[in-house]
């Protein structure tokens, strides 16, 4: 088995854009394959919002590898043992939530990649290398290209910082999170809001200036997700497990019970 090439950086690179599906309930490694079916680009498992442990969420990362749905996962914290323990475990990259300032981003890089741009320790075979051995600095060259490395902005003070932050060498992607953030402007769940526009406008020039992947959550209404995409955002949150669930029920229910007997 070769390495496997991380198809949504792949893509973010060449311009397109991309959806994910996010498990926040949903603990089955056949996740991938569902959304690969669905024509969804990555999964985002979060960690930050569920109790599912690591070894769950390694699981179903490795399942993910072989069919191009990328595994990516927000951890809870910026402690360095959450992040580099789930790559370590087949995460092809992290997101990492409420990050303020370019200080805190260069610690992120630090922790998640190896020499020469971080300190991460090189582990033993990995799921990402197909369990090959590599010689050394093959390994970290190929770890480092594919792993993608995600900070979100969801304060005041991180949109103020938005261009330190996006000029931070190993970020690859800023992420607006668009509930906190709104929350925390005191307008929770105005998305709407032109306070809201205008920390999407700074977020994407910072990234258009610095080379870097321009991201959203949060965000599910059809109008205001074209709006923030013809602004500029390129990867995006594309619908949790039990929302979407929840919607396809409602809607079949809906119509089975509207049938005349």
């Amino acid at each position: 088995m070769a390495a496997v090439e991380n198809h949504l950086k792949r893509k973010l690179e060449a311009g397109g854009l991309a959806a994910s599906l996010n498990l926040v309930h949903w603990r089955s490694v056949n996740a991938a394959g569902i959304a690969q079916e669905c024509g969804f680009d990555w999964l985002f498992l979060d960690l930050e919002h569920n109790t599912m442990d690591l070894d769950t969420a390694a699981q179903i990362c490795v399942a993910a590898l072989p069919t191009g749905v990328t595994p990516i996962v927000r951890v809870p914290s910026h402690d360095s043992f959450q992040a580099t323990r789930i790559l370590d475990g087949g995460a092809m990259g992290i997101v990492v939530p409420h990050v303020d300032t370019p200080e805190q981003a260069a610690q992120i890089v630090g922790n998640c990649r190896y020499p020469p741009v971080g300190h991460r320790s090189l582990a033993g075979a990995m799921p990402q290398l197909g369990f090959k051995t590599f010689p050394v600095r093959e390994a970290i060259e190929i770890l480092n290209r594919n792993t993608l490395i995600i900070v979100m902005l969801e304060s005041a003070q991180a949109i103020a910082n938005a261009d330190a932050i996006a000029a931070v060498a190993g970020v690859d992607g800023l992420l607006i999170g668009t509930n906190d953030l709104a929350a925390e402007l005191g307008i929770p769940g105005d998305f709407a809001n032109a306070r809201i526009e205008d920390a999407y406008s700074k977020m994407i020039a910072a990234c258009r200036r610095h080379g870097k992947h321009p991201g959203m959550g949060g965000v599910y209404d059809h109008v205001l997700m074209e709006k923030f995409v013809r602004l500029g955002v390129r990867f995006m949150l594309g619908g949790g497990d039990v929302a979407l669930m929840t919607a396809a029920g409602k809607a079949r229910a809906s119509f089975i019970h509207g049938l005349r007997l």
